[in-house]
């Protein structure tokens, strides 16, 4: 276990500040010291005027000079002097008021009669010589100024060669702080199973020789599997906060590089960071781009993946194996991993994370609704049971996206309404005001008319029709949209069946009423016919029996298979065609006669689209029933909506009056109106 001091070991958090260290400080507090006495020994120097002895005596006995010095020469022998102060053009009377004054200095030879004249006049002071600082400072500050130079240029970018172009060999894992990042369990939910498999491992951090007493050890590595947004990350940030150890997080591409060698030195590194601080966990997400399948691709192997991933299973269970540091690594495709990754001693334990159920979906619902601000109409319980298929992070969007919606219709609460609005958007694409004409509104709204009028009465228990709009969302002009009633986890012959009439019914509808089709249909005959050919290849549901016509299952970036192959003759594959297509004419004629009987519904269905632009599930089933609509109809156009309709409908209005003013006949010469 990590001691409580255990934080303080650590260096400062990866791409924070470089802290200033004293001897920097007192190096540089010296050099500018030094700098400033040069400068203030040499600034008196270097405006002075040299001068001869014989004038600076002249300037003595005339009482010009302020602030002399008399220094001997020790250089230039007995009786030389360097004599220095300033020179007035007037005599002074107070030698501190100096006024227009020059700087001179003289160096020379000064007779006994002369040196007389200058102590005499009172204006020199004698000064003892004092070289030795100045020329050792002389001598010394060009070579500091070389050193710090040199410091700056070699030594301080050798320290920060780790984080340039010399740290390709460095993990570029990431330690998340405890306190700031710290995820537990109450933050997880609908993955119970999961959370169940990932308990051991908690239980081992936090109290190893419970497991070593009895002789068992904890499996080194975790693979969690699932489609992604259903919480893989957030499960394993959950284990290193209920087992409160350091987290190394890093993703499978991070170890790649274009030069071959790198990603292995990366992974070396990265579990040379892991014991230091063991015991803790180091997350690798979408590991299958490092872990893939040795020796496969269409040109050979890639040598930087594959020395990478050999690094990898020699540091999971090589010679030198790391006891305390436990690997959990995330993928989405587990089938082109390589075996040898999954064998036990390295990935023991696969822990499925998988989409949640009706339970698991209420109650990441209740913890993604903790920080909206939702209405006492909404009914997470409710919610949850029209969103089967959808992960966690889907879940929580569909909450943000409700509450932008909210936001922007400037309400104080998230309602029921503003969550319907943000769940079609997301699952069906945002609603789009297209300007169509009345043909093409008259189409779609047959088309469409024509799925919920069949759906409704072939009686598809397993879905129930949620809206049917004529405005466009996403790629399509029109759509009948589905809410499933329960959990979908397999489907039934008669489903598939009914869920071909359905497709089959858009077209018809067009061609019934109108007695024409347009190119809307090739969606809803694409998805019919995959249904169909699924039914005969892979479910046995066709007069073939339950044989499986698989073809080629193989990958091409896996290089085993390149050619497409099959593996049933051409005269099976003539019957798997003649299959298909019994089953798609048998749907069609039966979604004919529905329509056909129905006909009188279906103008119905079409008119109302056309009137209210979208209607739900049950004013279709009131038109079914009483042949009309019965209840409140909410629209679905906005103030917007509303205003730019107005400001239309006053154009063409102003257009047609500008048209009858053309048409009005000029006036004849004598006042009365021409006949046209």
């Amino acid at each position: 276990m990590p001691d409580n001091n255990s934080n303080n070991r650590r260096g400062p958090a990866k791409g924070g500040p470089e802290r200033f260290q004293p001897k920097v400080i007192i190096f540089w507090v010296i050099l500018i010291a030094l700098m400033l006495i040069i400068w203030q020994n040499s600034s008196s120097k270097i405006d002075a005027e040299p001068v001869s002895m014989v004038e600076v005596v002249r300037y003595a006995e005339e009482g010009r000079v302020a602030g002399g010095k008399i220094s001997p020469m020790p250089n230039g022998g007995m009786d030389w002097y360097e004599v220095s102060g300033t020179v007035s053009e007037e005599p002074i009377e107070v030698l501190t008021d100096v006024v227009n004054g020059k700087a001179f200095v003289a160096k020379g030879w000064i007779s006994d009669e002369n040196y007389q004249i200058l102590q005499s006049s009172g204006r020199f002071n004698e000064t003892s010589p004092n070289t030795f600082l100045p020329q050792l400072l002389a001598g010394i500050i060009p070579f500091l100024l070389v050193i710090g130079l040199l410091y700056f240029l070699f030594v301080r970018q050798l320290r920060m060669a780790g984080k340039g172009a010399m740290s390709f060999g460095k993990s570029k894992a990431k330690l998340l702080t405890r306190d700031k990042d710290k995820v537990t369990f109450a933050n997880v939910a609908g993955c119970d199973e999961a959370k169940e498999e990932v308990s051991e491992v908690i239980d081992f951090l936090k109290d190893p020789k419970k497991f070593q007493r009895m002789g068992g050890k904890i499996p080194k590595g975790i693979l969690m599997v699932g489609p992604p947004g259903t919480g893989k990350t957030l499960l394993a940030k959950a284990v290193a906060g209920e087992a409160d150890v350091p987290f190394f997080s890093i993703s499978g591409s991070d170890f790649v590089e274009m030069f071959v060698g790198v990603g292995a030195s990366r992974v070396r590194d990265m579990f040379e960071q892991g014991r230091k601080n063991a015991p803790c966990l180091i997350f690798v997400d979408e590991i299958d781009a490092v872990g893939r399948q040795r020796g496969a691709g269409l040109g050979g192997g890639n040598d930087e993946r594959e020395q990478t991933l050999n690094s990898l299973l020699v540091e999971m269970d090589g010679f030198d194996t790391t006891e305390g540091v436990i690997i959990i690594a995330a993928t989405n495709r587990p089938d082109v991993l390589d075996k040898a990754l999954l064998r036990p001693g390295r990935f023991d334990r696969q822990v499925v994370v998988d989409l949640p159920d009706l339970k698991g979906r209420e109650e990441i619902l209740g913890v993604h609704a903790k920080k909206i601000r939702l209405s006492d109409e909404v009914d997470l319980g409710a919610l949850a049971r029209v969103t089967p298929g959808f992960s966690g992070a889907d879940l929580a969007n569909l909450l943000n996206e409700g509450a932008l919606t909210a936001a922007r219709k400037s309400k104080d609460q998230v309602e029921r309404i503003d969550i319907d609005e943000a769940r079609d958007k997301i699952s069906y694409g945002r609603e789009r005001r297209r300007v169509m004409d009345e043909e093409d509104l008259r189409s779609t709204a047959y088309h469409e008319a024509g799925h919920a009028l069949v759906h409704k009465i072939v009686k598809d228990k397993h879905f129930d029709l949620h809206k049917v709009t004529i405005l466009p969302r996403g790629r399509a002009l029109g759509m009948a949209m589905y809410a499933p009633t329960k959990e979908i986890l397999g489907q039934t012959k008669d489903q598939i069946t009914n869920y071909i009439a359905v497709c089959m019914a858009g077209r018809l509808g067009e061609e019934i009423v109108t007695g024409d089709y347009s190119t809307g249909a090739s969606g809803d005959i694409s998805q019919a016919t995959s249904a169909a050919r699924d039914m005969v290849c892979q479910y046995g549901m066709s007069k073939l029996g339950p044989i499986a016509f698989k073809e080629n299952q193989d990958q091409v970036f896996l290089g085993r298979e390149i050619n497409r192959t099959q593996d049933h003759s051409e005269r099976t594959a003539e019957q798997i065609d003649d299959a298909v297509s019994e089953i798609i004419h048998e749907q069609f004629e039966r979604a004919k006669t529905i329509i056909t009987d129905h006909k009188k519904e279906l103008i119905a269905i079409a008119e109302a689209l056309l009137k209210y632009e979208t209607i739900e599930g049950k004013h279709v089933d009131e038109i079914l029933e009483f042949g009309e609509i019965r209840s409140e109809v909410v629209s679905s156009k906005t103030e917007l909506d509303d205003k730019l309709e107005a400001e239309r409908q006053e154009k063409e209005n102003a257009e047609k009056a500008e048209e009858k003013k053309e048409d009005v006949p000029p006036p004849a010469v004598d006042g009365t109106p021409s006949i046209a």
